[in-house]
């Protein structure tokens, strides 16, 4: 029997009614907490609860049947109320934050049309839309052609990296692993991102061989050191096959040389991978882009725009320079079922394989929505206003009694000590160091939980624990600057 009959028919639409008039109400509930309370300077951070407590408060156990109606109102409602707001102007903690209106409804649509990015015939506007906007970024890191795809995050995108690299120089790796191979070696800094000693763990390369290159005060790679290192390895018996630089490191915001770095890499036959998740994004402007002088020379690199272009989590574009198909090569598995060679379109559009995913969401979306709504020229501002913020940040930070620099800023990190008055001039002291190294971890727990913002701590190699402040929100203003040190002082003059 074809169809629902009258019954069955009146309860799916009845369903179905239930479930948009849900739909509508906690759209509303979402747009009130999330969007608006969350982009309020007026309102909380963070609502700061113990982990019993919010327990508690959010009911979190899962039971045989389904609640009603306002319940579940009430639920959408306390995750928004108890959630940290990443899109308030006073989050500092994270390499993300803010809100752009136009990504979040990107965001939206991908998430509501729920698709997966593997086929033209299941995603066909998002494969279009993918190789527009991939191709853009290409351009803009100065290639005139290349290849790549959004992955699920930027330690991803440098794995995959690691296993593009590995594969080119090694192809016979994917059908006989890692028996076919000599020990290999890959380079990278002291303040890469983990995501490299990750990969080599994960791709069986092993952390023992990730060899580490020394770094200057500023944070960024020594390529005299780069060289020897190589030497190194190859003096031990292993086979250099991949350096990683970095465009934006986690804590100084620290840009490695490239120029100096090609030069190197060319020299030696070795992938140079450019992890410029972070740092990435200063290509878009003329004022800034000569951070990066030489990532036209790279390989291949990593580029998450859901940091400093505040996209929202994620999106994060791997990019090679290769135009031989590459990618494909090196993780195609041509299932069948999927990737049929008898469509009745071109099949080039079938862009699933070239990735070790299957099921792949949509991260193209938000960010072309966003460039269509500000331009090229307004991702600029975006950029440069960061930036802008950071140096003001750091010379107020000049000004005051009690704040100290650990480096000037290169980016939109800024990180500095505060100097409570019962340490100042104790600096000689014995305890000096033990002491300074509470005052971060004391003020950052206070602020938290009165809920007033949001800024990380963290020590670095003989430097003590200090603050590492993120501007990145198109939020945030100088008024929220001036706020950050009014209230870390406030927080921590007694201590």
């Amino acid at each position: 029997m074809n169809g629902l009959n009258g019954q069955d028919a009146d309860v799916s639409d009845l369903s179905n009614a239930e479930g948009q008039h849900f739909l509508s109400e906690a759209f509303k509930v979402i747009f009130e907490e999330a969007v608006c309370k969350g982009t309020d300077v007026n309102e909380k951070v963070c609502d700061w609860h113990d982990p019993e407590q919010l327990q508690k408060l959010l009911d979190l156990e899962l039971r045989d049947s389904g609640e009603s109606h306002e319940q579940l109102l009430s639920r959408v409602r306390d995750v928004a109320r108890y959630s940290v707001k990443t899109s308030h102007p006073r989050f500092f903690n994270q390499l993300f934050s803010g809100l752009d209106h136009h990504a979040l409804a990107g965001r939206l649509l991908s998430e509501t049309l729920n698709t997966s990015q593997y086929t033209y015939e299941v995603a066909p506007v998002f494969v279009l839309m993918e190789h527009v906007v991939l191709t853009k970024l290409i351009s803009l890191v100065g290639w005139p052609s290349g290849d790549g795809l959004f992955c699920p995050g930027g330690s991803m995108s440098n794995i995959v990296a690691m296993n593009v690299a590995r594969y080119h120089a090694f192809p016979q790796v994917k059908q006989q692993g890692l028996w076919a191979l000599p020990r290999l070696a890959l380079f990278t800094s002291q303040e890469c991102h983990y995501s490299v000693m990750k990969g080599a763990s994960f791709l069986g390369i092993g952390t023992d061989n990730v060899f580490y290159v020394e770094t200057d005060q500023s944070g960024s790679i020594d390529p005299k050191d780069l060289e020897g290192k190589i030497m190194l390895a190859r003096s031990q018996g292993a086979v250099p096959f991949f350096v990683s630089a970095t465009s934006g490191t986690t804590i100084h915001g620290a840009f490695d040389p490239l120029e100096a770095i090609a030069d190197i890499c060319e020299k030696h036959r070795l992938w140079m991978h450019v992890d410029a998740a972070f740092g990435g994004s200063v290509l878009f402007s003329e004022k800034h882009k000569h951070l990066v002088k030489g990532i036209e020379r790279a390989n291949s690199v990593t580029w998450n725009q859901h940091k400093l272009l505040t996209t929202g989590l994620q999106c994060s574009a791997f990019l090679v320079r290769d135009t031989t198909n590459l990618l494909q090569k090196c993780h195609c598995a041509n299932a069948t079922y999927l990737f049929q060679q008898d469509k009745f379109y071109d099949m080039s559009l079938d862009t699933g394989d070239k990735t070790i995913q299957c099921g792949r969401k949509v991260d193209c979306l938000k960010l072309w929505l966003m460039w269509k709504a500000v331009g090229t020229k307004g991702l600029a501002k975006r950029v440069e206003r960061s930036l802008s913020l950071t140096r003001y940040l750091a010379e107020e930070i000049k000004k005051r009694e009690g704040f100290q620099l650990l480096t000037e800023p290169q980016f939109v990190n800024t990180c500095f000590w505060y100097i409570p008055p019962s340490l100042r001039g104790k600096e000689n002291s014995a305890d000096y160091k033990d002491r300074l190294s509470k005052v971060a971890p004391a003020i950052k727990e206070k602020m938290m939980k009165e809920g007033t913002m949001m800024v990380g701590y963290q020590p670095l190699n003989e430097h003590v624990n200090f603050f590492r402040m993120i501007v990145v929100s198109p939020q945030t203003s100088q008024r929220d600057m001036d706020f950050c040190l009014d209230e870390i002082e406030r927080l921590g003059k007694d201590l």
